[in-house]
């Protein structure tokens, strides 16, 4: 049973969807907001008790239960003095899973969350199962407590992970660690430490075995997950081997898709699609619809995305970059798939990051960086062949002007985009549009 008074931190889509369970148990919530205006504040009705402008600490402290927005750290000092006080303080995914009867598949990572879990949800979808997609993706995990399901894949950050203890999944993975969010967390190991919660007391471990950082064993060990498997790019578990004179996906030695049938490219992606298997296996999704799936998924939105091709100019669209590590890998993706050079576009919060494994690529396989937004003085800083502009107009000027025939201009920023946009879809339709209009 839920506690009877809750104050529930954070509008937006994740807090009305909380505000909506709650009233669907016959809760009237207090609402919180940091915001003067919040998105979702229209929506209320007239009888919610509510704050806005900040955290008030009285109705804090006056809580039984708060349930905290993702985007507000655990350290605030209103919430240590709540946690202090013995109130217990959990996110929207903590509610879900305690409702949740259906079994979980869980998904983090610092890159390759969203195509996972959205390659494991059509997986479901094309094998018969009623299966519903959400958390960090999509639909808020609450909402989908209105429909009678057989499985959930759910999408987690690190800061859902931070307030999610009762998380048990059928199959859980960490896809891949790089630093991100260091402007919140007090280092890669504090990062990385609460990725790796969403092996706790899960069925399965799924690691990779690319990254040191994603092994299960540097869990605490009072919490092990119960088995564990793993995926890489060598013949072991999930990963590849030589067959019929190419390189194809396969488990343990068996072959079972050719990578040259995968419309998504790059290893990244490749280790991607081997995550995606060993979690449907572990959900009993049969290995055809698996295959189906994987042999038709082109990508997602604003994840190496082809916008358009231009005098002989490819240009790709990769705003969901919001990380180096995530840029590497798009780097990585266009390797063999492009003729010419290839000119990157990046820049904007870098959320204090260490931007210096980008040297290696700028000295080989980058031609030229055209760097803008608030941390661009850091990138411009890595190389000699780093050119600054002040906004994405000037960027997408640049490198039309330097490309030719048979180049690529890869949006990838490896910051975030919320000095100058709301939001990394809005950054990534405005390169859209500003490269159809060339």
């Amino acid at each position: 049973m839920l506690a009877k008074r809750i104050l529930i931190i954070g509008l937006g889509q994740t807090g009305l969807s909380c505000l909506r369970y709650c009233l669907s148990l016959g809760i009237t919530p207090v609402i919180m907001d940091t915001r003067a205006c919040p998105p979702g504040a229209d929506q209320l009705p007239d009888n919610i008790e509510r704050y806005f402008g900040g955290l008030t600490l009285a109705p804090m402290l006056e809580a039984q239960l708060i349930v905290v927005s993702p985007g507000v750290p655990l350290a605030t000092p209103e919430l240590q003095q709540a946690l202090a006080s013995g109130i217990e303080v959990v996110g929207d995914i903590e509610l879900f899973v305690r409702a949740c009867p259906a079994p979980i598949i869980a998904i983090t990572g610092s890159n390759g969350k969203s195509t996972v879990t959205t390659l494991v949800g059509e997986m479901a979808a094309e094998a018969g199962i009623k299966v519903g997609v959400g958390g960090n993706i999509g639909t808020p995990a609450l909402d989908l407590l209105a429909v009678e399901l057989e499985l959930v894949v759910l999408e987690l950050s690190s800061f859902q992970l931070e307030t999610t203890p009762s998380l048990a999944a059928s199959a859980a993975t960490v896809l891949n660690i790089s630093e991100d969010h260091l402007d919140r967390y007090t280092s890669l190991t504090h990062y990385r430490d609460t990725k790796l919660a969403i092996y706790n007391n899960a069925a399965l471990a799924i690691c990779n075995r690319e990254d040191a950082h994603t092994q299960p064993s540097l869990l605490d060990q009072a919490t092990p997950a119960l088995l564990s498997t793993s995926f890489g790019l060598n013949h072991q578990a999930y990963g590849r081997i030589e067959h019929q004179g190419e390189l194809w996906l396969s488990h343990y030695q068996v072959p079972l898709l050719p990578v040259s049938a995968l419309k998504i490219l790059g290893t990244h992606n490749q280790l991607n699609a081997l995550a995606a298997m060993a979690l449907a296996d572990q959900a009993q999704i049969p290995q055809s619809a698996q295959l189906t799936v994987l042999r038709r998924f082109t990508g997602l939105a604003h994840r190496c995305q082809f916008v358009a091709e231009k005098q002989g100019v490819v240009w790709v669209n990769d705003t969901k970059a919001t990380n180096v590590g995530a840029t590497l890998a798009a780097i990585a993706g266009m390797s063999g798939v492009i003729k010419g050079r290839l000119w990157l576009i990046a820049g904007g919060v870098g959320k204090g990051q260490d931007f210096s494994p980008l040297i290696p690529r700028l000295h080989g396989d980058i031609a030229g960086m055209v760097c803008f937004g608030q941390d661009r003085e850091q990138l411009l800083e890595l190389a000699d062949n780093t050119h600054e502009v002040t906004d994405l107009n000037g960027a997408v000027a640049w490198c039309a002007a330097q490309a030719v025939s048979g180049d690529c201009v890869l949006f990838a920023p490896a910051c975030a985009s919320l000095d100058l946009y709301d939001n990394y879809q809005l950054r990534g339709e405005h390169f859209i549009t500003l490269v159809e209009a060339l």
